[in-house]
């Protein structure tokens, strides 16, 4: 999901609007706390190994899905069923299942309406009022009716016998109706256009909960802020719309003949080869399908934890080749209205997508759907297997922005499937430090800005956020931005440039992709792999930046000629003030203009506050600055050089 971040200011605003954060004193640097042992709860088990990798004996449990759903463009209700087929693979037997009913959250008297302030929200349906939430007109297990419970956005279905462990299946049959919020919570919705409504649908049919060896059933309520922690399987999707609209979806169309004309075929045809975009719809042709009655899509996707699709009869829709790095090949398409075309803004989607899927598949794991499609509605941007919704108004570098912040999310947590609910920075955060490198990477940085990332320690560790492993639905709403998206995501590019290098980190970071693509890893299994595969200790690292509000300062405290003589050298005394340590990189500028850098391996903080080092040299010493680069964001940078200023 898209997060308009504060860090969008410009550094000097963050640093004014902070500037009395610290006016308090702040805890002093204690190294017994920091590198204290016993970070890790618990060793390896058979599912999880202590290397961070999963156990000889991992498991977790499938769900296919059959959908069939009709679609009411006039009332905007949607008529469907889900047949769900769920393997038990775990050493359990099950006497209930759990699904989510994640529409339930624009019932009237939801948990999630309960918790919008009266100040507004970007959660729930901004005050719309309708008859929201699912009718549920049958439940049936195994071809016959069972009794099941709804309590806000879950469901319970009461087993008339235990589900075997270790591969039993049940077949689930649910049939049920809802009202499509015009806004849902910036994640699916009703956009009206000039030539027709766009329907972006999401969490639009029962989901299965997860069933794994860390909690159980995982049955938090959808709250509005978090997100999802789903299943993987094969879902297949039979979408019934009116006959003049145009369908979008994950995965797969298997029926393109039914649906398409002999031309638009031919264009199709012409996209899956070409680098270029290729017009499948153009606007000139929006309006002249005048067909009444409807018209059935169908799509599959595979090795998928979700489905979402859209329609509408104002799409434009062009296409492109996708170049994989193993030969195979995918295909880039947009979809959207005659308002947003144009080069300057989504005539450039389709050119967007497929770079932001190259590079990631180059650089850490191969997309694996067939198709990747943007979407124009009215979220501000979300993301599901195969496609996501972006913003029709989004242009320029906003577009490629949102564009490529949603695909990122196919890595995590489409590929990698964490715990979104309760972990969003394992999904935000990974995809907003991924996305720095893919603009870089981009049109040779058309988009690209470097961050000053030493001005921003005043903002991103002001003690008015609460820490990150907090979850999204336990911090205050303006502090989402920050803590999953921001901080998490600064914090890997810390760790790649400044702790591990960005070939360790790579290698530990692709690493932990491949060992947990279309699993179910936690926060502990990311540390782990990531310390296993660098071979560097980086508890203290976690405890301060994910665990704990911990602050950077460090600070040039003394320096000294030698035996008061700088042609014997220089004594340069730094200390670490701040809870957290960090490697300490020391610029000494000498009075001819000529510099020396030396850099302090983290470990010198491991029994010590303060350090004392020697440069040899025989010039004067005239100036000696830590960080030169502005790659650690210390919360008092004014300490960071000497003389002081």
């Amino acid at each position: 999901m898209k997060f308009r971040l504060p860090y969008l200011l410009s550094a000097v605003a963050l640093v004014a609007f902070t500037g009395h954060t610290f006016a308090q004193e702040s805890p002093k640097y204690d190294y017994t706390e920091a590198f204290k042992p016993f970070f890790y709860p618990q060793t390896g088990t058979e599912t999880r190994s202590a290397s961070g990798q999963p156990g000889h004996k991992y498991w977790q449990n499938s769900a296919d899905y059959q959908l069939n759903v009709s679609l009411n463009d006039v009332s905007n209700e949607l008529t469907g069923s889900a047949e769900i087929t769920y393997t038990n693979n775990s050493p359990d037997q099950l006497s209930f299942l759990w699904l989510q009913l994640d529409q339930n959250l624009f019932s009237k008297d939801s948990r999630g309406n309960a918790v919008i302030p009266i100040s507004g929200s970007r959660n729930g349906a901004k005050g719309e009022v309708f008859d929201g939430g699912y009718k549920i007109k049958s439940v049936k297990y195994n071809g016959k009716d069972v009794k099941y419970t709804v309590t806000d956005t879950r469901m319970q279905i009461d087993l008339p016998n235990d589900l075997k462990a270790n591969g039993g299946v049940a077949k689930l049959k649910i049939e049920y109706s809802f009202l499509s919020p015009k806004y849902g919570s910036d994640r699916m919705g009703v956009e009206d256009t000039k030539n027709g409504k766009i329907f972006t649908l999401a969490q639009w049919y029962p989901r299965m909960c997860v069933y794994d060896d860390v909690m159980g059933w995982n049955t938090l309520p959808y709250l509005g802020a978090s997100e999802f922690y789903l299943e993987y399987g094969t879902l297949s999707a039979n979408i019934t719309v009116p006959a003049n609209h145009y369908v979008v979806a994950s995965g797969e169309l298997l029926n393109e003949k039914e649906v398409y004309s002999k031309e638009e075929i031919s264009r199709w045809n012409t996209a899956k080869n070409s680098e270029k975009t290729v017009m499948i719809h153009p606007e000139s042709e929006l309006g002249k399908n005048n067909k009444s009655g409807t018209k059935t899509w169908k799509f599959k996707i595979e090795k998928a934890r979700d489905f979402a699709w859209a329609s509408s009869a104002a799409f434009i829709i062009d296409a492109a080749r996708i170049n994989l790095p193993s030969g195979k090949k995918s295909l880039a398409i947009s979809a959207y209205p005659v308002e947003s075309a144009g080069e300057k803004a989504w005539g450039r989607s389709t050119e967007y997508t497929k770079a932001s899927i190259e590079h990631y598949s180059q650089k850490w794991f191969e997309y694996p759907y067939p198709a990747a499609t943007n979407v124009a509605g009215n979220e501000g941007g979300m993301e599901y297997p195969g496609i996501v919704f972006c913003h029709r108004n989004s242009k320029g570098d906003d577009l490629w922005g949102v564009t490529d912040h949603e695909f990122g999310h196919t890595w995590f947590p489409m590929i990698v499937g964490s715990n979104e609910r309760v972990f969003a920075w394992m999904d935000e955060g990974f995809n907003t430090f991924i996305n720095e490198l893919s603009t870089e990477a981009f049109n040779k940085g058309e988009y690209y800005h470097k961050q000053d990332i030493g001005k921003m320690g005043p903002f991103v560790q002001s003690d008015n956020f609460e820490q990150v492993m907090v979850g999204p639905d336990n911090m205050k709403e303006r502090s989402i931005g920050v803590l999953a998206y921001f901080k998490p995501g600064l914090g890997l590019g810390i760790l790649r440039e400044n702790i591990l290098g960005p070939e360790k980190f790579d290698k530990a970071f692709r690493t932990y992709v491949h060992r947990w693509a279309f699993k179910h890893p936690t926060p502990w299994d990311f540390f782990h792999t990531m310390e296993n595969v660098s071979g560097e200790e980086l508890n203290w690292f976690w405890r301060g930046w994910f665990m704990n509000k911990w602050k950077v300062d460090q600070a040039v405290k003394a320096v000294k000629p030698v035996n008061g003589d700088y042609k014997n050298g220089a004594q340069i005394t730094v200390e670490n003030i701040g809870q957290l340590p960090m490697p300490t990189t020391v610029l000494v500028t000498f009075k001819d203009g000529t510099t020396q850098t030396a850099k302090l391996p983290v470990e010198v903080w491991k029994r010590n506050t303060e350090w004392t080092f020697q440069i040899d040299s025989t010039k004067e010493v005239t100036n000696v600055k830590l960080d030169p680069q502005s790659i650690v964001p210390d919360i008092n940078p004014k300490n960071n050089i000497w003389p002081a200023k």
